[in-house]
């Protein structure tokens, strides 16, 4: 079940905005999202794709047949781990609240997801690659935002 929520919250990922430009929706409409917990990883995952949206305009990257050092990685990579962690607790919290069963599911998906999109950027041989696994994670952390803030949906 968490695993369809997830894949249809990912395949949504772009609600917010037309393709590429990575813009997130700055309404926050899910009363859900004002309580600190869940503020806090909004906040954190706004500020990881900003910088994440830094590191895909390196110079060269998309051209390099080689992978680039990404200036700051090591810290995005921390703040990722940081955030994976507050999404897991996210998770935890709402099962014990009985509350949002989609929300659940998406947070912990998210949180399973955010190591893999930084193992995909140190995994990259080539700048295009990293490229590419940079715009995936910067995809995430729009969702992660964007799930949180969204007005919850009546169960179907």
């Amino acid at each position: 079940m968490c695993g369809m929520a997830l894949a249809a919250s990912l395949a949504l990922a772009d609600l917010y905005g037309a393709g590429g430009g990575h813009a997130i929706q700055p309404a926050v409409a899910n009363p859900l999202a004002a309580e600190p917990l869940y503020a806090d990883i909004v906040g954190r995952a706004r500020e990881l794709r900003a910088t994440v949206v830094t590191l895909e305009a390196t110079p060269g990257l998309k051209q390099s047949a080689a992978a680039i050092p990404l200036q700051g990685f090591d810290e995005v990579a921390t703040k990722a781990q940081a955030l994976s962690s507050l999404d897991m607790k996210g998770h935890v919290d709402l099962a014990a609240r009985d509350k949002d069963g989609d929300l659940k599911c998406i947070l912990k998906g998210i949180s399973q997801d955010l190591p893999k999109r930084i193992a995909d950027i140190r995994d990259a041989k080539t700048g295009p690659d990293e490229a590419r696994a940079l715009d995936d994670l910067a995809y995430l952390l729009d969702d992660n935002v964007g799930v949180i803030t969204a007005l919850p949906k009546a169960p179907v």
